[in-house]
């Protein structure tokens, strides 16, 4: 009996994840191990012992009073007849998922919206001169803002027209981008750059957002309680909020980066935990913002501070990226990204991160736990984003004296090198990449510098070496097998000649498997796609970015419907959209910018709907009939690319070019007949 006892008494033993079974990718496996033999927690054990509420998965949990959480989970017969599900208000199913879903699309929304206030706030700064840190580096893209925000960049001078002062305009385009916020009447400037017809269904269906902070306060009055209790209507609010985010928040920021920092241009890098060496400072930047990191990426090279790296027995400083600041300086100086969402951890567990430096967005408070059983300086540098564990440091980040703020940081980063422990354990794995594409670049590409046109891409898919279009983006999620879908799906879609259009955490995870290079097409790539890859020299799979540059993807969309041939409306094009490892609210409002804006888009692991199945087939059906674009959820990766590749099949027979035109080799009679 005291045997027994004794027994029952004993702790529970916590139940780790499986290596394999948990990642793909090898460096992972190997530091997920390391982590279970030190006894430090990461989020691939925490994902073992605590499963998801099963009700809040289905959106129909309802928290937005304090007479709840009401929990309406779905009968176990199903849905038969009339839904008599109702919260202690009233609430239908249908209300409850609908306020949840456009919750999650406000919280998405205002988070990259509001990056893009802090982008523009400091462009306006160093517009105004009154930063010597950061200067306007492109000034082409400058004009074409500018004439897009309505700024006039030239002028009248004695009957001549004469190009503005570009300080001037700068100025102007500040001011007028920092307004976009906040307007008190008319909508958002960048909603003409959209295809004609697409514009025209926003206004046909009262959706075009008339600022962008207005849309996402809306939504959270709408989902009060007592107030919006029609789904249909919760979510023409949703679709307007998201339209501001994909075609407002988020595309302002890309283009006010691009002016401040540089528009991207392909370029060679690395990428996985590999990039990390046991000599060198190792500094890693992570989350969403590039103010901060483009500071750190100059200050590490300048010889002030590799000089006082050498100094304390480093033989240099490697700088790495985390999540989305990684794409950013990624695709603008080629520092490469060391890990994406769900190895944050890792690479502190490696014992060789000197320091993490995190601004917002996506960083686990774990880090900080896990950052306390090593030497690692974990240091939070945003106003609206700290941590409560003690060993966390604060520097705030001041835009007037940025280069002053980042020569500290990475100072802190080379004193800690020398506090290392012995055991380091830096992964083999990484792979070489080719990123930084962007509406430009792929434009180069296609044609040249004199040549350069969207034509020769509507060409290569009207004759079929290329089926189609598609955008893989998004997060990962520890409750499916990391990277493990995103790479099936990019695989299984590049195999039937649709070429890939990638940011964010799918962008990482591609570039670890080696698909973002031009010799991935001869591997990879079925013969049409192939040929046009080893023809240009592009990869198969083109790294556009971070999370705010998926409105690259927009406006290359929209350059294909210029281009002529494939429709006139980004609905009629053979593209699809996928994440398949989303967990964001961000993934949400992307997905939905996209959905409105004309794209099939499937979401894989799970969908905040399903328990309220009409809400879900008007997501899921409805929407095409208004939008051109509808949502769908598919969680087996190689049925989640081929509802895509069907869905593109649809469209090529809808344009009428889904049969293979034969190739001829014709001679100068054959042509001239042709012209005839």
């Amino acid at each position: 009996m005291a045997e027994e006892k004794e027994k029952k008494a004993a702790p529970k033993k916590e139940k780790l994840a499986d290596p394999i079974a948990a990642t793909i990718d090898v460096a992972s496996q190997q530091l997920i191990a390391r982590a279970q033999q030190l006894g430090v927690e990461t989020v691939f054990d925490r994902a073992e012992t605590m499963k998801p509420c099963n009700i809040g998965a289905q959106g129909t949990c309802c928290k937005n009073c304090g007479m709840g959480p009401c929990r309406l989970p779905l009968p176990k017969s199903g849905i038969e007849g009339e839904d008599t599900r109702k919260g202690l208000c009233g609430a239908t199913a249908n209300t409850i998922a609908a306020r949840n879903f456009i919750r999650m699309i406000a919280g998405g929304a205002a988070a990259h919206s509001d990056h893009g206030r802090g982008v523009a706030e400091v462009f306006l700064t160093a517009a105004r001169k009154e930063t010597n840190d950061y200067q306007i580096k492109d000034t082409v893209k400058l004009v074409q803002v500018a004439e897009a925000l309505g700024v006039a960049t030239t002028v009248e001078v004695d009957g001549e027209t004469k190009d503005r002062d570009l300080d001037e305009v700068a100025v102007e385009v500040g001011e007028i981008a920092m307004a976009e916020w906040g307007k008190p009447e008319g909508e958002v400037f960048y909603l003409k750059r959209a295809p004609q017809a697409l514009y025209e269904k926003w206004e046909k269906q009262g959706v075009r957002p008339r600022n962008i902070d207005r849309e996402i306060v809306e939504i959270m009055h709408r989902t009060h309680i007592g107030v919006d209790q029609d789904y249909r209507n919760l979510m023409k609010q949703g679709v307007r909020a998201a339209i501001g985010d994909g075609w407002g928040g988020s595309m302002l920021a890309t283009d006010l980066q691009d002016i401040l920092f540089g528009t991207p241009y392909p370029l060679q890098s690395e990428a996985n935990l590999g990039v990390m060496k046991e000599d060198h400072v190792n500094l890693i930047v992570h989350g969403h913002e590039p103010i901060l990191s483009e500071m750190i990426v100059a200050a590490s090279q300048s010889k002030e501070m590799l000089d006082y790296a050498k100094e304390k027995g480093a033989k240099g400083i490697q700088l790495s990226g985390i999540c989305c600041t990684a794409n950013e300086i990624l695709q603008r100086h080629g520092i490469p990204p060391a890990a994406n969402f769900l190895q944050q951890e890792l690479a502190i567990i490696t014992g060789a991160c000197d320091a993490m430096v995190v601004d917002i967005q996506c960083i686990m408070q774990n880090v900080a736990n896990v950052a306390n059983c090593f030497h690692t300086k974990l240091i939070t540098t945003h106003p609206i984003a700290k941590m409560e564990q003690e060993n966390v440091i604060h520097i705030e980040f001041d835009e007037h004296y940025a280069m002053e703020d980042a020569k500290r940081i990475v100072k802190m980063a080379i004193d800690n090198f020398e506090n290392r422990g012995a055991e380091v354990m830096i992964p083999r794995q990484k792979a070489t990449q080719i990123a930084g594409f962007g509406v430009e670049s792929i434009q180069y590409h296609l044609g040249g510098t004199f040549r350069g046109d969207y034509y020769t891409l509507n060409d290569n898919i009207i004759n079929g070496r290329i089926r189609g279009i598609a955008g893989v983006v998004g997060c990962n999620n520890a409750r499916t097998r990391h990277n493990e879908g995103h790479i099936q799906v990019v695989k299984e879609l590049i195999k039937n000649d649709v070429i890939v259009l990638t940011t964010g955490c799918n962008g990482i995870a591609c570039a670890m498997e080696g698909l973002l290079t031009p010799e991935a097409a001869g591997v990879y790539c079925g013969a049409g796609l192939a040929e046009v890859c080893e023809t240009v020299g592009i990869p198969p799979v083109l790294h556009m970015g971070s999370c705010v540059d998926n409105s690259r993807i927009l406006l290359a969309a929209t350059e294909v419907v210029n281009a002529g041939g494939l429709g006139n409306d980004i609905s009629e094009l053979p593209v699809a959209g996928s994440a398949p490892e989303w967990m964001s609210e961000k993934a949400i409002s992307i997905g939905q910018y996209f959905v409105a804006s004309g794209v099939y888009t499937v979401f894989g692991v799970t969908f905040p709907t399903t328990g309220a199945p009409v809400f879900q087939d008007f997501l899921f059906k409805e929407m095409e009939k208004m939008y051109g674009g509808m949502w769908d959820l598919e969680i087996d990766p190689i049925k989640h690319a081929h509802k895509m590749i069907a869905h593109i099949d649809s469209k090529r027979k809808a344009l009428g070019i889904d049969k293979a035109r034969e190739r001829v080799l014709m001679d100068m009679a054959d042509r001239q007949k042709l012209e005839a």
